[in-house]
Parts: structure tokens; C-alpha cells; sequence
């Protein structure tokens, strides 16, 4: 038998009152109230509370953080339903460790607990915000790692058999944000997929191991790079929307060569802007400690850790996905794009090049005292500075989008799940 943990871990989701709007129930703050909102605090009451609305046929919407997502204000028809449970537990043995996590937790309340135990694999996908359920949805990633990496299966409720299903990994289709979950995601089932995730396995190493692959999500830490290597912060904003500059600041051990030296688990560092935060090359090894508290800095000069104060905060995260080319299309860019290798003969593009070298300047709205603006530290998240609404946001969109298909010929794909009216 191996060493059992079980621990309660805080939720995704906020305490609100029952008649909520989806503008307190989602970091972008936008969004209007729904027919109904349904909180469920056990397994059996989530699967009942799904089954009910899928019978009566009205569109059905089950969040964790909302974190990404925007909706609209006509919501009549909608009917939520929240997943309220957090219990995790893992077994350790001869140095991996199974972890289970319900769906409703707080996904960086769980990265924080795999890093206090020294179990490596999620430390650079610190600072995310959402829940457990939700990242292998769209099989969130950051900094040299992809949640698909570490996830060993999914415990989903299929609305479409009414059956409970363990998807492993193969089933579950991972590839850059996307999964057969997110693929799901269409027809009837919007704005839910299929497979409603219950609960997650993680399969993690309980010692010092070799890391997780090198990454290509570089091109968006050299494209739109928010913090410089003097710790400052790259500021292209016009000021109506923005304030100083941040500064990143990585205290403690962090940041000094040889990191990972240090006692405790510790990872490969597989990210350029990561390895330049921790004073390391990419390849090198640091602490596990050390790697959470450099990509928490990092996110929070991005405006990608949520704060209440802070409008750069009130973002569905980055609104569009990196645009996946062929090799003739990504030979027509200049020779300083970034681009990368991808499945199938693609070539990854960095969305915040392309926007930003089509003139998009960060703080940026489509007139003086805009409510949605480019963010002030990362042209990829678009804010809500204060009273946005769902058209406001996707006008701003629509002419960023318009600005990289008639500069570069390349079509961006938004990354939030966009729900305009259900009613």
C-alpha cells in the first residue's frame, strides 16, 4: 500500500446569492442573469441537476471559475449549474502519485498543494484560474507544460447515454488547446459538452524527475512579453486605460542561477521566458517552489492572476488561440515571426505578434473611454474596464481580427466559449 492524502481544496466558483448573474460568476464580468442557477454540493445532485435541464431541452451551462467565457445579457432560457465540490485525494507509491480532484475545485488551489507536497508536473501552470473540470477541456498550458502531460483519465457523465464514462488519455484526444471534450462542444450540447467532467487524475512524479517537454508557447513570451529581462514592464499603451507599469518581482530565491540545486522536487525548465525569470537556461532544473513563484510573477505582469482592483484582470484570459498554419501561409510572413513546428505539417503561429504588428496597441480600444479595451500589459486578453458589455467586447474583436486577416492573411480563432443570448 502507498501513503494516502485527502484534503478538501477551496472552489472555483464563488458563494453568490440565487438570482446571480453570470457577470459575478465569470473573470471577465459580463453577463446577464440566467432562468436558473443550481448549485450542487454532491455528485448525484450534479448528474440529477443535468439530466432534469437536458429533459426539458433548454441550453445548459455547467461553470466552474469562468474563466473562460463571455456571455451575453439575454439569458432567460439558460439554466446553470455549478459544481460545489472539492475533495482530492492521491495515493503515493515507489515515487508517482495518482491524484484525484473533483471538478468543481479551484484549479491553482490545486497546483499550489502538488507543489507543497513536492509531487512535480503542474508547477508551471500556476496562476490559472478556473477549475479542475474545465482544464482538460481545453487542455490549458503555459510555460513549457500542458495539463494533457500529467492527466491519466477523466470521470465524465455522458449526457448523451446518461452513462458514467472513465475516459483515459488516448480518449480523451489532447492537442493544443483542444480535447475530444472541447470537441464535443456543438450542435445541442452548447454550451456543454457531451462529456460532463466529475472528477480528474493526475499521474505525477512524487521526486525529482526530468521535467516536461520544451515548449513552442515561447513565441507569445517573445511577441508580447511582459516582463523584460531588467524586470520591467514593456509599456505600448496610450494611457486613457492604463497606469504605471508594472514591475515583476520574484522575491525570495528566485531568479538566482542554480535554483535548481536546491533540496525538495524539482523540474526541467522548458520555457524561455520561465528559464530567463529563474536566471536558469531552458533545459536547466529548479525547484518546484521556485518555478510557481517565477510563473505567478510572471502572470501577474500580465495581468493573467486575477485581482478584483486590477482591470486587467477582468479578461476571459487570452481571447484567441495561437492560429495554426500551413507551411506556404507561414512563408509569406516576415522572417522575424515566430513560428513553431505542429502536428500535421502545421506551423504555429504566435497570435500576439500577428496583433500587435497589425497595430493593435496594448490598452487600445475602438474609441477614447472604451469600455473593452486591449489589456495594458498583453494584447491577447481583452478587458472589461468597467461596465463592458458582450458586444462590447466582440466589436474589439472583430476589428483585432479584421486587423491580422488584412495585414497577414491569417484568421484568428477565439479561445472563449461565446455565448451571445439564450432566450
Amino acid at each position: 500500500m502507498g501513503v494516502e492524502h485527502r484534503i478538501d481544496l477551496p472552489l472555483a466558483s464563488p458563494t453568490v446569492r440565487p438570482d446571480a448573474a453570470l457577470a459575478e460568476l465569470t473573470t471577465v464580468r459580463i453577463g446577464g442573469r440566467p432562468g436558473q442557477l443550481v448549485d450542487c454540493f454532491s455528485e448525484a445532485d450534479l448528474v440529477a441537476a443535468v439530466r432534469q435541464t437536458d429533459s426539458r431541452g433548454g441550453p445548459l451551462l455547467v461553470i466552474g471559475g469562468g474563466s473562460n467565457l463571455l456571455a451575453g445579457e439575454d439569458l432567460n432560457a439558460l439554466t446553470v449549474v455549478r459544481d460545489r465540490r472539492g475533495g482530492a485525494r492521491a495515493e503515493e507509491r515507489e515515487g508517482r502519485v495518482l491524484v484525484t480532484v473533483e471538478a468543481g475545485a479551484s484549479w491553482d488551489a490545486l497546483v499550489e498543494w502538488t507543489v507543497g507536497r513536492g509531487w512535480a508536473g503542474l508547477a508551471a501552470l500556476s496562476g490559472i484560474p478556473g477549475s479542475v473540470g474545465a482544464a482538460p477541456v481545453q487542455n490549458i498550458g503555459a510555460y513549457g507544460a500542458e495539463v494533457g502531460q500529467s492527466i491519466r483519465s477523466v470521470r465524465v457523465f455522458d449526457r448523451r447515454s446518461g452513462a458514467l464514462v472513465e475516459l483515459d488519455a488516448a480518449a480523451l484526444g489532447f492537442a493544443y488547446r483542444d480535447s475530444a471534450l472541447k470537441r464535443s462542444l456543438s450542435g445541442a450540447a452548447f454550451p456543454t459538452p457531451r462529456w460532463v467532467v466529475l472528477d480528474v487524475s493526475f499521474a505525477l512524479a512524487a521526486h525529482p524527475h526530468p521535467g516536461v517537454p520544451g515548449s513552442d508557447q515561447a513565441a507569445e513570451s517573445r511577441s508580447d512579453r511582459g516582463v523584460t529581462a531588467a524586470g520591467g514592464h514593456d509599456q505600448e499603451a496610450d494611457g486613457s486605460a492604463c497606469g504605471p507599469a508594472a514591475v515583476l518581482e520574484l522575491g525570495g530565491t528566485v531568479g538566482s542561477a542554480g535554483s535548481g540545486s536546491q533540496s525538495g522536487a524539482t523540474a526541467t525548465v522548458g520555457h524561455d521566458q520561465l528559464a530567463e525569470a529563474l536566471g536558469l537556461a531552458v533545459g536547466e532544473t529548479a525547484a518546484l517552489t521556485d518555478i510557481r513563484r517565477a510563473v505567478l510573477a510572471i502572470r501577474r505582469g500580465k495581468g493573467m492572476v486575477l485581482d478584483q482592483s486590477d482591470h486587467d484582470t477582468w479578461s476571459a484570459g487570452s481571447f484567441f488561440t495561437n492560429p495554426l498554419v500551413s507551411e506556404e501561409i507561414a512563408a509569406e510572413l516576415p522572417p522575424d515571426a515566430p513560428r513553431f513546428a505542429a502536428a500535421g505539417d502545421l506551423v504555429k503561429l504566435s497570435a500576439a505578434w500577428l496583433i500587435s504588428r497589425s497595430g493593435v496597441e496594448r490598452g487600445q480600444g475602438m474609441r477614447p473611454g472604451a469600455r473593452a479595451t486591449a489589456s495594458c500589459k498583453h494584447v491577447l486578453a481583452l478587458t472589461n474596464r468597467g461596465g463592458a458589455t458582450y458586444a462590447d467586447v466582440m466589436e474589439l474583436a472583430d476589428w483585432i481580427a479584421a486587423r491580422v486577416a488584412d495585414r497577414f492573411g491569417v484568421r484568428l480563432t477565439a479561445e472563449p466559449v461565446l455565448i451571445p443570448a439564450a432566450v
